[in-house]
This record gives structure tokens, sequence and C-alpha cells, in this order.
């Protein structure tokens, strides 16, 4: 949160690493400026999701993310976009050192897609998903709103669909 004297109306906001940078008046409440930060977060969610990254993007990102929480120890030889997987999220073969995500994936905010991305990169390191492989996992600090944003897509697919409903 950046409070400015010389901004007057304006609320602004944008990334600086993994962290969110959110710009309002210096004169704005307390209750305005937690209304504005929710209000920024959505919008910023919302143009993240629309970005779809291409499957050499995908590699690069799976890479950055291994050396930040694995110290680049699990090396996947190729990240990809898979159409064909519509049970799970994504799979690994670690013999082949392939990772395969669900197309389903995008559109999903980065902090999804990331856990996801590690998730199958902990598999080159740990097989099966036993205490070692969960605490692995334990390194990334979205680990658990990302498995809760899932489970409520996954819930969300299951509730029964109004007739004559508008889906967005």
């Amino acid at each position: 949160m950046r409070r400015s004297t010389r901004r007057r109306r304006t609320v602004s906001a944008y990334r600086e690493g993994d962290r969110t940078v959110v710009l309002i008046p210096a004169r704005m409440s307390e209750a305005e400026e937690q209304r504005w930060v929710r209000v920024m977060l959505d919008k910023l969610a919302a143009q993240e999701s629309k970005r779809v990254l291409g499957d050499a993007e995908l590699a690069e990102r799976a890479e950055r993310l291994s050396g930040q929480y694995f110290d680049g120890r699990a090396r996947p030889a190729s990240v990809r976009w898979v159409t064909n997987q519509n049970t799970r999220w994504g799979s690994c073969t670690p013999s082949e050192g392939s990772i395969r995500l669900s197309h389903r994936l995008q559109g999903m905010p980065e902090y999804v897609v990331d856990y996801v991305l590690l998730h199958e990169l902990a598999h080159l390191l740990v097989p099966g998903h036993g205490p070692r492989f969960w605490r692995l996992l334990e390194a990334y600090p979205r680990t658990e709103r990302a498995r809760g944003y899932l489970e409520g897509v996954v819930a969300a697919d299951r509730l029964p669909r109004v007739p004559g409903a508008r889906s967005e």
C-alpha cells in the first residue's frame, strides 16, 4: 500500500515480483483503502487470468519455480499444455521428465497454475504423495489457497445446472 499526497482520486495497482502494490490518495480513509485493495486485487487477477502462457513460457516458469522453491533440483525435460486431461489438473512421468498441465488451468489465477506446476515438479523429486512430497510443497506459501481454489472449481462443476440461467 502506497499513499500519495499528489494523487487526488485515482487508484491503481501493479505486481512487483511476488508483491502487489496499490497506489491510493493519502486522504483516503482506512475503510476506503480496504475496499479499494479488494477491488484492485480482483481487477489484477482478472487481467492475469486472461493471459495464456504458451508451452515455452510454461517451461520457463517451471524452471524459475524449481529454482525458487527446489534449489533447481527439479529439471523437467518437457512441460506442456494438453487437452486430453479432464479429470486431473496435471501429470508427471518422472522416468521421462515430462510434465503435462490440463488446458482447464488456462485462465485460472497465476498462483494456481504455479501450484500445479510445483506439484508436478515435486514428483520429479519424490514419487507418490507421502509426507516427504508434501514437505516439499510447504515451501510454496500459496499451496493451501491454490488447493482450495481447485477444490472450489471441482465443487462448482458438480452443481446442477439451472435451466434458463446464463453462464458467464
